[in-house]
């Protein structure tokens, strides 16, 4: 089969859950197929990155987005009551560029990922794919109540654009996917039935191979993209709300946050007890150099990769049950869940694995089991392959 593959950034480095996701999509879709990938793109991309998806993709094209067309973009969708990140992400030259490329390759099958890119694609006689991948209008619900007066007004604006294109686009499209359960339930009725589950998966060999460290430097790590607004306020409650009630009992412990691109908020939070990484070449070092893994997730959407790698990197687990209803691990066996993001309840849960090691390793060691076994990559992309090709 032939595959286009459109996305609304490139697919490398991995630092963002949808590059990852489609990576791996890419990745092991590849094995009994051609894959010709498409992708918007805010930077010049290196040739090094696109070696790193030719080693998967027969073609490789790279769409650059300037500024001044991005603008356009978004005051164009602004008066056409589309989502304004639909038209952040939208060029009409750069469509017909794609259009024509998409022609020349004559695809099976198109697979877009997000709404973002649904405006290129949706008119393509091709039978077409749309990965929802999450309920994005109720990601944005959940942050309107955490914003200021303006930000609350552009969210609410956004949110209800949202909601009617997720409504709206799906009538265009042969198949349609999200990552979760609990966020097919968040579509609009319309369109639930029509969703099929294709959940994130874990490179499970590369997380759990034991990298060459010395110890456990820290006691505590959260990770994920340090820009992105559930997780800057995940890092928040950590910080402020849950690690000074573990400073009372633990007043030495140390918290690591890593991940890419942290914004001054995140950066705020740096302490002689709390370090801020950035970007880490191999985020393997971050999950191995700590005893427990928290992710006090508040808000967002979809299945949480940093909760998968950390599982199979073989530390203890503590989160939301927010988070946890899309990961549907056991409470008390696999992880620890805090309910109703009490931060009391959060130190309690992150005490106890400090305090006990053998219940942290036991948990450690049930986690790791249940992603090796319920979040293989290969498996849940076959799922996706038969979809695309039935």
């Amino acid at each position: 089969m032939k595959l286009v593959v459109m996305t609304s950034r490139f697919p490398w480095p991995l630092d963002k859950g949808d590059k990852l996701r489609i990576f791996h999509q890419i990745k092991h879709l590849s094995k009994a197929n051609d894959i010709y990938l498409l992708s918007i793109s805010e930077r010049k991309i290196p040739e090094k990155d696109k070696n790193e998806l030719l080693k998967y993709c027969q073609e490789v094209y790279v769409f650059y987005i300037s500024k001044p067309v991005i603008l356009m973009g978004v005051i164009r969708a602004f008066f056409q009551s589309h989502p304004l990140q639909v038209g952040y992400f939208y060029s009409k030259k750069i469509s017909k560029k794609a259009n024509k490329i998409i022609d020349n390759i004559n695809p099976d099958f198109i697979y877009g990922q997000l709404v973002r890119v649904s405006e290129y694609i949706y008119k393509s006689n091709y039978p077409k794919c749309l990965d929802y991948q999450d309920a994005l209008s109720a990601g944005l619900e959940r942050r309107i109540d955490k914003s200021g007066f303006f930000k609350k007004l552009l969210l609410k604006l956004e949110y209800s654009r949202m909601l009617n294109y997720e409504d709206h686009i799906y009538h265009y499209f042969n198949v349609l996917t999200i990552i979760t359960e609990a966020d097919r339930e968040l579509l609009p009725k319309t369109i639930r039935s029509k969703v099929e589950i294709i959940p994130n998966g874990v490179d499970y060999d590369f997380f759990s191979e034991k990298i060459n460290l010395s110890g456990k430097e820290f006691d505590i790590v959260f990770t994920g993209n340090m820009n992105y607004p559930p997780n800057v306020y995940a890092a928040q409650f950590l910080v402020k709300e849950i690690m000074p009630l573990v400073w009372e009992e633990f007043p030495s412990s140390k918290v690591l946050i890593a991940g890419s691109s942290p914004n001054t908020i995140v950066k705020a939070l740096k302490s002689n007890l709390v370090e801020v990484s950035g970007w880490m070449d191999d985020i393997r070092f971050a999950y191995q150099s700590a005893k427990v893994f928290v992710a006090p997730m508040q808000i967002g959407t979809g299945l949480q990769n940093k909760l998968l790698e950390a599982m199979a990197s073989g530390i203890p687990c503590v989160t939301s049950d927010l988070a946890n209803k899309a990961l549907g691990a056991i409470d008390g066996e696999q992880i620890l869940i805090s309910p109703k993001n009490s931060a009391p309840i959060f130190a309690e849960k992150v005490i106890l694995l400090l305090k006990d090691r053998s219940r942290a390793i036991n948990i450690a060691k049930n986690g790791n089991s249940f992603v090796r076994q319920t979040y293989d990559w290969q498996i849940i992309v076959e799922k996706l392959e038969s979809l695309l090709n039935p």
